[in-house]
């Protein structure tokens, strides 16, 4: 008797589970507005590809040219590309003057930090200080910077922030400025959650 007792308030917690995630869906996703960083290549230009589709207003930011060319010849005409270089803090203030522009008082309903490096994955003793700084600056300090740019806008749309990190935050499997990077990144989603 305990067991179907079990069963049934299983399925009742399941049921009522599955109601209140249905319940915080988003829904009218067609017309906000989304900027992402690394769309050249992997899931950035995934990411921009899919919130094209789904109806969004994409802002896709590209470190080369060709990067936002072929991703401007697969996409809608909605869809915008913008060269930046999360590096270069002149760049993304002006490239986030350029989105509070275009968004007006609407907002930035979404900010995807993707833009990332690897940088050489080695024992620490084979390793310059070039091989640590080039990862943190492009994965942690061009992140924050590139937050801190647009969350006013954010703030302004209600909107959400992703910080692409990985399990290289949580557990370093070499050295290299890739782990001690996504560690920071870990740290700067806690820090402004």
């Amino acid at each position: 008797m305990l067991f179907y007792v079990l069963l049934f308030l299983g399925i009742v917690s399941l049921w009522w589970h599955w109601r209140a995630r249905d319940r915080m869906k988003v829904t009218n996703l067609t017309g906000k507005y989304i900027f992402i960083t690394g769309c050249d290549t992997g899931f950035g230009n995934m990411a921009a590809k899919t919130f094209d589709k789904k109806g969004f207003r994409v802002f896709a930011s590209c470190l080369t040219e060709t990067g936002a060319k072929e991703l401007k010849a697969v996409t809608s005409e909605q869809l915008q590309t913008v060269l930046l270089d999360v590096r270069d803090s002149d760049s993304v203030k002006k490239v986030a003057a350029w989105v509070k522009t275009e968004v007006q008082s609407e907002g930035l309903w979404g900010l995807v930090n993707n833009a990332g490096i690897m940088g050489p994955p080695a024992p620490t003793d084979w390793l310059d200080i070039k091989h640590f700084r080039e990862p943190i600056e492009v994965n942690l300090i061009g992140l924050i910077n590139v937050t801190i740019n647009m969350l006013p806008l954010i703030k302004k749309a209600k909107g959400r922030i992703v910080n692409v990190s990985s399990v290289g935050g949580r557990l370093a499997f070499s050295g290299g400025g890739y782990f001690p990077s996504k560690f920071g990144v870990e740290g700067f989603n806690d820090s402004l959650r």
